[in-house]
């Protein structure tokens, strides 16, 4: 393969190192300098907000990848948007995977129980259920490419259901808090000032996290690619000799 090697990229170490760097940050603002929350709130295991906000935010940003790259490639037939969906989603899911775990941990002490089955807890399961969905119909294919299209339609489809987890605190009834917003950073959610630098730096560091296991991600599919193609030249072992002519005045 041509090029530099990703594992020795620069801009890739960079981000790399600054996800990590940025993720222990994080974990020192959200475990020693934010305030403890109230018992009703959940005392210490509230801290586990710092985590789960963060993962959803993650988790709807590369399923906003998978909606756009799956457009992308109906429209195109390039086979870096299909690389590019196939890993967002699966990033996606890693992250609301975390979202779905720790939730209930924070969740017990404040609702005295597991689970809920309201608007937001339910259409977030859905929506894990619909990109869980997908993979298993991309590891179902024998050939990747052949199962592109029809990925691209369910990731297109599936990202009707992101908005509705999102503002479903809002659409109806439910136990679950809204959390911040730009427009109201402290005054909603009761968030002091360490809470919200807590807060933000670990969306931040969540973020970089996430785009260093996107890139990652789609490095060993392009990788995988490559070894196909490969090992498909070398089953078909080398072409017959083509005798080329010098064209006048090249060479003697």
């Amino acid at each position: 393969m041509q090029g530099r090697p990703l594992s020795t990229s620069p801009k890739l170490k960079a981000l790399g190192m600054a996800a990590w760097a940025a993720c222990a940050v994080a974990v020192v603002l959200a475990l020693f300098v934010a305030r403890e929350a109230s018992a009703d709130q959940g005392g210490p295991l509230q801290r586990i907000f710092y985590f789960h906000v963060p993962s959803a935010w993650v988790g709807y940003l590369c399923f906003a990848i998978v909606f756009i790259a799956s457009i992308a490639y109906l429209r195109t037939g390039a086979r870096r948007w299909d690389l590019l969906a196939h890993g967002a989603a699966e990033v996606g899911v890693v992250f609301v995977t975390l979202v779905l775990l720790t939730g209930p941990i924070w969740a017990r002490p404040v609702w005295g129980t597991w689970w809920q089955w309201d608007a937001r807890l339910t259409s977030a399961v859905v929506m894990w259920l619909t990109y869980l969905g997908y993979l298993f119909l991309r590891a179902l294919a024998a050939d990747p490419r052949t199962v592109g299209r029809l990925a691209a339609i369910v990731g297109i489809v599936g990202f009707i259901n992101v908005p509705i987890v999102h503002f479903s605190v809002y659409w109806w009834r439910t136990l679950h808090p809204s959390g911040p917003t730009p427009a109201n950073l402290a005054d909603g959610s009761g968030l002091g000032g360490t809470e919200l630098l807590a807060f933000f730096v670990s969306l931040g560091a969540f973020t970089l996290l996430g785009a260093w296991l996107l890139a990652w991600r789609v490095h060993a599919g392009q990788l995988a690619d490559r070894v196909e193609e490969l090992e498909l030249a070398a089953e078909l072992g080398p072409g017959p000799a083509v005798a080329v002519t010098p064209e006048p005045g090249m060479g003697t």
